[in-house]
This record gives C-alpha cells, structure tokens and sequence, in this order.
C-alpha cells in the first residue's frame, strides 16, 4: 500500500504543471456550454466511469447551484453502442456518435490511460471531421490520443495511478467550469449579453 500512495505523490507534479490548461479547459467549456454547446465525453472501462463521472457533475452541479450544462457519456447509451458495436465494429463505437452528435463548437473529451485505444483515436477523427475540439486526458505522453486531439493532458504512472489522477483532473476541471460560469455572471449586462 505504500508503494500505491509513492506512486500518487510521485505524478502529483505533473498534474500541478496541468492546472493552467485545466483552467483553460473549464473556462472553455463555460463559455460554450452557456451558449449552447454540449460536451461528449468518452473512455474504456475505468476511464468510461470517469467520462460518466464528469458528464453527471455538469448536468447536475459540482460545488454550487446552477443551471445544469449538457454533458453526454457515449458510452452510457448502451443501446446504441451494442448496435453500433455489432454493425459497424467496436473501433467506431465513439466516432459515429460524434458524427451522429457533435456541431461546431462542442467539445469531445476523451479519456484513456493508454492513448492508444482504437475506438477513441476514430472518436478524435470524428471530432476533428464535425469541427468541434477536442480533448484527451492520457496517461504517459506522447502517445496517438494527445497528438490527434486539439488539446491534451498527460499524466505519468500506471493504469490505476493515471486514473485516479484522472478523477482529480476532472474535478478540477468541474471547479474551473463552475468558475468560469460565475465570471460570466458577474460580468452579466442588461439584455442577458455577456463580456467573453
């Protein structure tokens, strides 16, 4: 059990260094999810739970009140996964909801420990093809995932210590959305309009 506890302090730096593109990120998706955007977050396996973990904190709220923000998990439509799985092969699993789903100006997240994963270096594509950003919260880089996406990530460790990273990342990225959305509250003019 030490060991497991060496590990964490030891990838802790790294995501210190990630804070500012963190920041980054929730201040993006404040913006876009405000106006109307929607963010579809994707992974395999424990980092399919951290998708989910993430599209559940903005639909519903983090730290504060507000209005709920239109998060999707792909993976959670098990209906359309099996089907698509089963029609079209499990490497498009990701990428035909984000064509079927993404517009200019959503954002796709991907999460993967390995940033090797077929299925969402397709969804990566796919976002790129739809033009909306993308994103990837990897593990050790570089890796496929980080260099397709707009914007990545990496955490070193192994599997179990990028993913716990992983959900202290996604939680602050929830705390810099929550942040970004009271900013623009604050800068609120009359008619609704907002200084970006």
């Amino acid at each position: 059990m030490a060991d497991h506890v060496d590990r964490l302090a030891d990838a802790l730096p790294a995501l210190r260094r990630a804070r500012p593109v963190l920041a980054r990120w929730g201040d993006v998706l404040a913006g876009r999810l405000l106006g109307g955007a929607r963010l579809l977050a994707a992974g395999n396996g424990g980092s399919a739970a951290e998708a989910q973990h993430l599209t559940a904190e903005l639909v519903g709220r983090f730290d504060r009140e507000r209005r709920p923000l239109s998060a999707i998990a792909l993976h959670a439509d098990t209906s359309s996964l099996s089907a698509i799985g089963n029609d079209y092969g499990y490497t498009e699993v990701y990428a035909r909801q984000v064509r079927g789903h993404a517009r200019p100006g959503d954002v796709v997240l991907l999460f993967s420990t390995s940033g090797r994963s077929e299925n969402l270096l397709a969804a990566a594509g796919a976002a790129h093809e739809a033009g909306a950003l993308s994103w990837a919260l990897t593990g050790p880089g570089p890796n496929p995932l980080a260099r397709m996406c707009t914007d990545a990530v990496c955490l070193p460790g192994d599997a179990a210590t990028v993913q716990e990273m992983h959900l202290v990342a996604l939680h602050m990225l929830c705390r810099a959305v929550e942040r970004g959305i009271e900013v623009r509250s604050a800068l609120a003019l009359p008619g609704g309009e907002t200084i970006d």
